[in-house]
C-alpha cells in the first residue's frame, strides 16, 4: 500500500470521507482509486489536464466550506503526487 492509497488519486480526498466510498468503473464496480466526486462510469467528471487545475478547483471548494488558507494549502499540497497527475 502506497503513501496515498487511502486518498482519491485525482482530488486527494480521503476515501473514507466519500459518502459512496468510491466512484464507479465502466462495468459498474467500485473504483478503489477514485472518489465518487471525481469518477463515475469509468470517466472523470472534469476535463482537467493538469494537477494545477485540480488544486485550484479543490481550493475553491474548501473555501466554500469555510476552510482558511492554511488548511486549503495543506489539503491540496499533495495533489501533484497522486496517480492521475504523475507523468
Amino acid at each position: 500500500m502506497g503513501k496515498y492509497d487511502r486518498f482519491c488519486q485525482s482530488c486527494g480526498m480521503p476515501m473514507d470521507q466519500d459518502p459512496d466510498k468510491g466512484g464507479t468503473n465502466q462495468d459498474g464496480s467500485k473504483s478503489e482509486k477514485y472518489c465518487s466526486y471525481c469518477f463515475e462510469n469509468g470517466a472523470f467528471h472534469d476535463d482537467f489536464k493538469t494537477s494545477k487545475e485540480m488544486v485550484k478547483f479543490v481550493k475553491g471548494k474548501l473555501k466554500e466550506q469555510g476552510h482558511g488558507p492554511l488548511k486549503r494549502w495543506f489539503y491540496t499540497s499533495h495533489i501533484s503526487q497522486l496517480e492521475r497527475w504523475k507523468s
